[in-house]
């Protein structure tokens, strides 16, 4: 078992012909993935990787065409909320979106259009989804994580890489990485993520990692002591950073004397999480 995604996924790749979305379904196949259509408005009957992955004009033909389940969206920011709300309306239950610099607003309409049509989105401005040695979903490297026990639920996409091949070089494994994207408003947060690896019996630890900014972190923290029974390690990226300056991603920032990877800090420590000091001290604390 996994969570949300696995070698039974069938993907549906949004923006396809673009020069991302063709360099990462080419990867994604590399991997395993079962890719089974492409959808690029005005490109419908086109073949991508020779014959071997069908173009089509919309979401709903290439449903009902290939019985995709999933999608990833590889579409400029611009046109991204537009994917979002035609995967949703062709009733896909998982859309993962890449895209990054999506405006705030935009994604509000999004996140209430889909919680109206209880639909999950990953991301955006996400690395995507892995489960080790079955699929994946996004950008997260082919070959820097193995087949295991730990769930990886994060807000920084390099970072998330760093801690897998950390991982991996102890030889622990990961059952399934899932990064949430680091923007104030994304379609899943901490809270989700952990209550499905809590639920998932191929899961029995979890890394959690985070950023400064927001209090998505706190929040993780009080579902940890009150809803998980599986032990939790976390990193807080940013601990250096001063206040007032945003660091990377839109929602990495602090204001108002809240928000400090300190702050986050002392709260996860104070429900039993063990927090890193660098991630290449992730593996030790799961050992």
């Amino acid at each position: 078992m996994s969570v949300l995604v696995n070698k039974h996924t069938r993907l549906l790749v949004q923006g396809i012909t673009g020069n991302d979305g063709f360099f990462h379904t080419t990867q994604m196949v590399a991997y395993g993935t079962n890719v089974v259509a492409g959808v690029t408005p005005g490109k419908g009957g086109e073949w991508v990787l020779g014959d071997k992955i069908p173009v089509f004009d919309s979401v709903k033909l290439a449903i009902e065409t290939t019985e995709a389940n999933a999608s990833v969206i590889f579409v400029p920011a611009r046109f991204a909320p537009d994917a979002i709300f035609e995967a949703a309306d062709a009733g896909l239950p998982l859309i993962v979106c890449i895209t990054e610099g999506i405006p705030i607003q935009d994604m509000m309409r999004v996140r209430n259009y889909l919680d109206q049509k209880q639909i999950r989105m990953v991301g955006p401005n996400c690395p995507g989804l892995l489960t080790p040695g079955e699929t994946k979903v996004g950008i997260i490297p082919n070959d820097i994580a193995i087949p295991g026990n730990v769930g990886v639920v994060s807000r920084s996409g390099t970072l998330t890489y760093e801690v897998l091949y950390a991982m991996k070089q102890k030889n622990i494994g990961c059952s399934t990485c899932v990064g949430i994207g680091g923007d104030p408003m994304n379609g899943t947060n901490f809270i989700d993520m952990l209550s499905m690896f809590e639920n998932d019996p191929q899961t029995d630890k979890v890394v959690l990692i985070g950023e400064i900014g927001g209090s998505d972190e706190e929040q993780a923290a009080d579902f940890i002591a009150n809803r998980m029974t599986k032990p939790v390690v976390a990193f807080i990226a940013g601990q250096t950073a001063p206040a007032g300056k945003r660091m990377g991603h839109a929602g990495a920032i602090i204001e108002g004397g809240s928000g400090s990877a300190a702050d986050k800090i002392k709260t996860l420590e104070a429900v039993g999480v063990k927090v890193a000091k660098h991630p290449e001290e992730i593996p030790a604390l799961l050992q």
